[in-house]
């Protein structure tokens, strides 16, 4: 890493935020939530210490994703919480250090979308801000060789959005975005259990189950595990049981939606290039690439082989850190790079 001009690479993720750094890899992953207080004005925690406290403060604290659906809902918010990673992962800087920083952006974010997240890293202290889409970066982060002229397919399935793109000659063909992801699952989770059993349980608990039970596909084996929250009826405490097929059950309708994505991408793809997606299949990144059967699901689905990138959840970062490095080579095929 050059002392003066860092380089500093940031997949900015609606459940999660990864730091790349030149030289050193991916240094950083907390949870993209902050705690705010005195009516919004006041960084309380960022991060994990931010996360420790969901759903457990008193009314002056206020606990927030800053990012919803892979985009920014809250921009003093989103940049309070960059300038504390860049700084976390950089140092504190002079003028001459402020780092050259790439953010890897949902795919068909809008043009004010956009400028908001350079905006915002701009004022978190970057030297300049360059963006990538999501999709391109976890390609080159997952290793496909997307510089030839072969038909590269990468699905990205992230907190807040679900991203598939075919990728060849360093740019992006065809793709499509659904704001669908990790957090949908938890919500269709917490209400199936409102639904069947009158419980309501918080957004953690839900990944907690979504986790140990959940599955793409019907479980082979019936785990089951205690559930605790309040009652929705009487408003005590109760604990029940929850089963990995109700799990299973309750996720089908936004992988559904994720599925749909990819059989669109799949159909505005030129024949010569499917070819080639048959041959090499489909690579899964993000976190939800981790969910048990995932990839057996999409393969049936769609009839393209699917498989798991290695370090899926940090491809987009690792992609995002290489494509700083091969600039030059990118804003040929990439516009607004």
């Amino acid at each position: 890493m050059s002392y003066f001009n860092p380089q500093v690479a940031i997949d900015l993720g609606t459940v999660n935020v990864l730091v790349h750094v030149e030289g050193r890899g991916v240094v950083l992953m907390e949870p993209s939530i902050v705690a705010i207080g005195d009516g919004g004005t006041k960084i309380v925690e960022v991060g994990r210490a931010a996360r420790e406290m969901f759903g457990r403060t008193p009314d002056e604290i206020e606990v927030v994703r800053p990012l919803r659906n892979g985009v920014i809902a809250d921009y003093f918010v989103t940049e309070r919480m960059l300038q504390y990673f860049i700084e976390k992962v950089t140092g504190r800087f002079p003028f001459r250090r402020r780092p050259v920083v790439m953010i890897a952006h949902p795919y068909g974010v809008t043009s004010v979308e956009r400028r908001a997240i350079r905006e915002a890293g701009r004022a978190a202290g970057a030297r300049e801000v360059h963006l990538i889409p999501e999709p391109l970066a976890a390609a080159i982060g997952a290793g496909l060789p997307i510089g030839t002229p072969v038909g590269n397919m990468v699905v990205d399935l992230g907190g807040g959005s679900t991203e598939a793109a075919v990728v060849s000659v360093n740019g992006i063909v065809s793709a499509e975005s659904v704001r669908v992801g990790g957090l949908h699952l938890d919500e269709a989770i917490q209400n199936y259990v409102r639904k069947k059993y009158n419980l309501l349980i918080g957004q953690p608990t839900a990944e907690a189950v979504k986790i140990k039970l959940g599955s793409a596909t019907t479980p082979e084996v019936e785990d089951s595990m205690q559930v605790q929250g309040r009652d929705q009826i009487t408003g005590l405490p109760k604990t029940t049981i929850i089963h990995a097929t109700e799990v299973s059950e309750a996720m089908k309708e936004p992988l559904n939606a994720m599925i749909n994505i990819i059989r669109g991408v799949l159909s505005k793809t030129p024949p010569e290039l499917s070819s080639d997606i048959i041959d090499r299949g489909m690579a899964l990144t993000g976190g939800i690439a981790m969910l048990r059967g995932i990839e057996m699901l999409l393969t049936r689905e769609t009839g393209v082989p699917a498989y798991i990138a290695e370090n899926p959840i940090a491809c987009t970062a690792l992609g995002a850190g290489k494509a700083l490095t091969e600039l030059p080579i990118l804003q040929r095929s990439v516009p607004n790079l």
